[in-house]
């Protein structure tokens, strides 16, 4: 084994919800002799019990600096894991003993795949396991692109786990209850299947090394050293994935996994190359920010290269108040070195993904976000807290940029974004626990719209005498449909100066006005309007006449040319393990879907995509039912696509709701 120091390194520890990440967090902290800091115990993760932001830790072991990440493991928070990942030495991924969840683990594989992180399998909970260890391996390996090779082989009595023999070593290890295992001589219950295992994971670390390779073909013994040399080679270069086991709340396989981190993580240097690290004295990259009562912004930064200390320049403003981040707590440095992760307070410019290279700060132009999935209209409770809602919501998406909003002119509503119904409930709460505003929720409207099927030719007269100069304008215009998606046509047919042509922009304008609300309304589209003839008075007539004429002609025309509700239709592709694609087709149908087709996921084993249209009122909760009946493993992008008309009862029930908010 490689027993030379390292510069500090950055483990991240991801996962599914409820698969124990914190607690393994504690035991390594535990077993490396670190104190424990309190982790989740914000308000949020009281009341949604469970991790609602990281939690980050410090410590040494054996003389090296370790700075950890425990990422929340709810799907609709993986963005923040997805960041923290990326600025990762290694990462652990834990994962339960249960065949059923394996699918869940697609999302942080694909990632550390596409990436090439190296990356560990932790197998959590093993004393729990109804399965063999192979039927595990075969589920979790049916999401990976990379081969997953197992390092220790559990140790049975009675039909139960009770220890581990580590498959390089031989050296077999007996649980005990939250301290250091026992060595122990491996049983011979289980010595026929500890020979299969390791002859696998001779024969997988081979597929990479030809000089191992040769010495299976001529049936020789590799040392256990040129073996560990190996393995620590092709984990730090992405081409295996290790796999170990144990149970973090009773303290078992803690150990085993801290030595595995420690002689084959890979060095700060690697990630840096990894994301394209190759100039600057001093590097470093902000992972995320946040927002400290009493102390402001924190911007929680990797150290790539060289190191920060108070009073150096970021930004043009002098650092000040360094903090490591440990827990809930903040400890004041007054400096910080290469691979070390860092709080940097105030400086207010800086922003999730930015790199500092030498004082200076490279924006990062390129999101490597997920779109949202689901959302919500917003308002405060209390008029009053208008202006401090919208200052509180670009703060909240500063620490979470998985977070939008949009101010929707069309419907008037203020509309937040997200990846799901808990992440939206996560924002009230933090609203309500950190800036004391309380927000109403309630699904958005659709954008709907209206045309016409019918043709008409109107003439309207705008007239008005209030003694002195009065309005006067008199138009004639020609209204027909045009072809869906074709927009709004304006044309002017005049002969003989019937309406002056400095008069003719104010009829569209007002034809313009008036389209914004139809018959049923709601905005009109796809209409041609001709103004073809008129008169004008050469006292009373102005641009304000001729405007409001348009208006008139639109307003007493436009119901008599068989006016129809448009429903806006989306593309959607939803992503599903293919076990459940089945239940998609039945989720599609039952929301007036129309199915285009599937296929299988590209560069993901084991998963369908399945192409739709998709009105949209019929996706706004559609995530919901998807993670439902995929046990939280389905996701779906959607784009606009075209508008359809809508018929019937689902018609009469949007105008009817329409005229009820409008009063009419």
């Amino acid at each position: 084994m490689n027993d030379k120091r390292h510069n500090a390194r950055c483990a991240v520890i991801v996962g599914p919800q409820g698969v124990g990440k914190t607690t393994l967090l504690s035991q390594l902290m535990k077993r490396a002799g670190a104190e424990t800091p309190a982790f989740d115990s914000s308000a949020e993760a009281r009341e949604f019990a469970m991790s609602t932001e990281p939690n980050f830790s410090r410590f040494d072991y054996l003389g090296d600096t370790w700075a950890m990440m425990d990422c929340p493991g709810s799907v609709e928070l993986f963005e923040a894991g997805a960041d923290a990942m990326r600025a990762a030495d290694i990462v652990i991924l834990v994962a339960d003993p249960h065949v059923e969840r394996a699918a869940s683990l697609a999302p942080y594989l694909r990632l550390l795949d596409d990436q090439s992180i190296p990356h560990v399998i932790f197998i959590n909970r093993i004393d729990e396991a109804n399965v063999s260890i192979r039927t595990l391996m075969e589920a979790v390996q049916s999401h990976s692109a990379r081969p997953l090779v197992l390092r220790q082989a559990p140790i049975r009595e009675d039909g139960k786990i009770v220890g581990a023999v580590d498959l390089i070593s031989e050296r077999a290890w007996k649980y005990r209850e939250n301290a250091a295992s026992d060595l122990v001589e491996l049983p011979e219950s289980d010595a026929a299947r500890e020979k299969e295992a390791r002859e696998t994971l001779l024969d997988a670390l081979a597929d990479f090394d030809d000089g191992l390779m040769e010495q299976i073909l001529e049936d020789k013994t590799p040392p256990s050293a040129e073996v560990f040399g190996l393995m620590a080679k092709e984990l730090q270069t992405d081409l295996i994935v290790p796999v170990v086991i144990g149970s973090a709340s009773h303290g078992n396989g803690v150990t085993r996994l801290l030595k595995l981190l420690r002689h084959e993580a890979p060095d700060v240097d690697v990630a840096a190359a990894r994301i394209g690290i190759n100039g600057g004295a001093n590097v470093a990259s902000v992972i995320r920010t946040f927002y400290a009562p009493h102390a402001g912004k924190i911007s929680v930064a990797r150290i790539w290269k060289g190191g920060l200390k108070d009073g150096d320049a970021v930004d043009g403003a002098r650092v000040s108040g360094l903090v490591t981040l440990q827990g809930d707590a903040r400890v004041k440095i007054e400096s910080v070195r290469e691979g070390e992760l860092v709080g940097i307070p105030r400086i207010e410019e800086l922003g999730a993904g930015d790199f500092i290279v030498d004082g200076g700060v490279r924006r990062n132009g390129e999101s490597q976000r997920s779109g949202p999935l689901y959302a919500q209209a917003i308002s405060a409770a209390n008029e009053r807290d208008d202006v401090k809602l919208s200052s509180a919501l670009q703060k909240m998406i500063e620490e979470d940029p998985s977070l939008s909003t949009e101010r929707r002119a069309d419907t008037g509503e203020t509309i937040l974004r997200g990846r799901g119904d808990m992440h939206l409930r996560l924002a009230r709460a933090k609203l309500k626990n950190r800036y004391n505003i309380d927000i109403r929720m309630k699904t958005p409207k659709p954008s709907y719209r209206e045309t016409i099927k019918g043709a008409a030719d109107h003439h309207a007269r705008h007239k008005k005498q209030s003694g002195g100069h009065g309005q006067f304008a008199d138009i004639k215009v020609k209204i027909k449909p045009l072809g869906r998606g074709d927009g709004f046509h304006f044309d002017e047919n005049i002969h003989g100066g019937s309406v002056p042509k400095q008069f003719i922009p104010a009829v569209e304008a007002g034809v313009k006005e008036e389209l914004l609300s139809g018959p049923l309304g709601f905005p009109v589209v796809d209409v041609a309007v001709t103004l073809y003839d008129g008169q004008f008075h050469s006292v009373d007539s102005n641009e304000m006449s001729f405007k409001m004429a348009g208006r008139q002609a639109i307003r007493d025309a436009l119901p008599g040319c068989q006016p129809v509700l448009l429903e806006p239709i989306y593309e959607t592709v939803i992503y599903a393990p293919s076990s459940h694609t089945n239940k998609v087709h039945g989720v599609i149908s039952s929301r007036r879907g129309q199915i285009l087709g599937f296929d299988a996921r590209k560069g993901w084993p084991g998963w369908d995509s399945v192409t739709a249209m998709m009105p949209e009122a019929s996706i706004q909760d559609l995530i919901i039912e998807l993670r439902s009946i995929t046990q939280g493993a389905a996701s779906f992008e959607s784009r606009f696509d075209h508008y359809e008309e809508l018929h019937g009862k689902d018609a009469d029930l949007v105008v009817q709701d329409r005229r009820r908010e409008l009063g009419s």
